[in-house]
């Protein structure tokens, strides 16, 4: 009897526990079976810092190169071309002789002149010592006044002889010096305008040669009255040194091959008033030529700097849009939530854009994805490096 109830009791602890088991199984098919909870997928999209920097704002412009200085030789007074004392093309130096004009004419000239002076001053000395015996003579009444006042009235015309006889000298002396023909300045000349023989002066030829002054030229080219109004604007008077600002407005100008040049040209000339047939006004500037890469009367192209933006907001130019209502960019906020920023925009320099209003420096913007955005939407912003910004660029 004790037996049957203790196999009996066994029983009833195996069947317990094939319950517990069940149930634990069937609660691990149950929770197995339950839906998982889906992770939020928020779109991935790229973000730059917004910076601040000094932004250069350049114009583009047509100009022409002009010599500093371009001076026509001519002959001054009349003759025949004797020599020519240079190489044409070579650089002379200011006052060398460049071309003899037949002097022997002029040099008559000189030795009449020199010739009628010694006279005068032979008749002068007589004069002066004529009146030097007339007036002990009319002091002892040995003389009469119409003799005294004939004395001096010789002496003072013989001394106006001497005075002239001197000028008509120095005037024939300084035509003489005529016949030989100098350089005005040093600079490169141009090959003659006139062989040896030829009559030249007043009644011929008088344009000999032109010498040319390159180690420093002019860069002129005409901008328009707009540009005039916004460099006011920005209290910027172009053609004018202004010691309050740490910057001058310089021009750089392209060679023939598409090269820069590497020389800078210091604006120092604006003209004071507008064209009124173009509507533009003349600038010019000058600039280093030493080793003659520009040649006057070449045309070329000009990049002016107009102003420097200092600590300027500057955002890349790709993350604007632009509608009706103005030009805007997402600017994603400390939460991750995006929205859309009206800005105002000013100029645009390679890449980026200056913003005038509405972006502050460090802010987030977003650069890449934006077209899937809305405003108050979550994102994953990813952070590009320096170098994908450039390859990007």
């Amino acid at each position: 009897m004790s037996d049957n109830l203790k196999h009996i009791h066994l029983k009833w602890w195996h069947w317990l526990l094939i319950v517990i088991g069940f149930i634990i199984i069937a609660g691990g098919i149950v929770w197995i079976s339950l839906p998982r909870p889906v992770e939020v997928e928020y779109p991935v999209v790229e973000v730059e810092k917004v910076k601040t920097d000094n932004v250069n704002i350049y114009g583009e412009y047509v100009g022409r190169v002009n010599a500093h200085q371009f001076v026509e030789v001519r002959a001054r007074v009349e003759g025949y071309l004797e020599k020519m004392l240079f190489d044409e093309g070579t650089y002379v130096e200011k006052g060398q002789t460049l071309f003899i004009i037949d002097p022997l004419l002029y040099k008559a000239n000189v030795e009449s002149a020199r010739a009628r002076l010694n006279k005068a001053k032979a008749q002068a000395l007589k004069a002066e010592r004529d009146l030097n015996r007339i007036k002990p003579l009319y002091e002892e009444n040995a003389a009469s006044q119409l003799d005294l006042d004939n004395a001096v009235a010789a002496y003072e015309t013989s001394h106006a002889d001497v005075v002239i006889g001197e000028a008509d000298l120095t005037q024939a002396e300084m035509v003489l010096g005529y016949t030989s023909v100098k350089s005005p300045i040093s600079g490169y000349i141009s090959e003659r305008n006139v062989d040896i023989g030829t009559l030249v002066g007043p009644g011929g030829k008088s344009l000999l040669a032109t010498v040319v002054k390159t180690d420093t030229v002019r860069i002129d080219f005409s901008m328009t009255a707009l540009d005039y109004l916004r460099s006011k604007e920005r209290n910027v008077n172009i053609g004018r040194k202004d010691s309050t600002r740490n910057w001058d407005s310089y021009v750089t100008v392209t060679l023939a091959d598409g090269r820069e040049y590497p020389n800078k040209g210091i604006v120092d000339f604006a003209e004071p008033q507008v064209d009124p047939q173009t509507g533009t006004f003349s600038v010019r500037a000058e600039m280093p030529n030493n080793n003659r890469e520009l040649l006057p009367g070449q045309f070329t192209r000009v990049k002016m700097l107009l102003d420097v933006r200092e600590n300027a907001v500057v955002a890349p130019s790709r993350a604007l849009e632009i509608e009706k209502g103005g030009a805007f960019i997402w600017v994603v906020r400390s939460d991750s939530v995006v929205e859309r920023r009206y800005v105002e925009i000013g100029p645009e320099i390679e890449n980026n854009t200056v913003i005038e209003r509405g972006l502050v420096e460090g802010e987030n913007i977003v650069v890449e994805g934006f077209h899937k955005l809305n405003p108050g939407m979550k994102v994953a912003p990813v952070t590009i490096t320096k170098a994908e910004i450039e390859s990007k660029e």
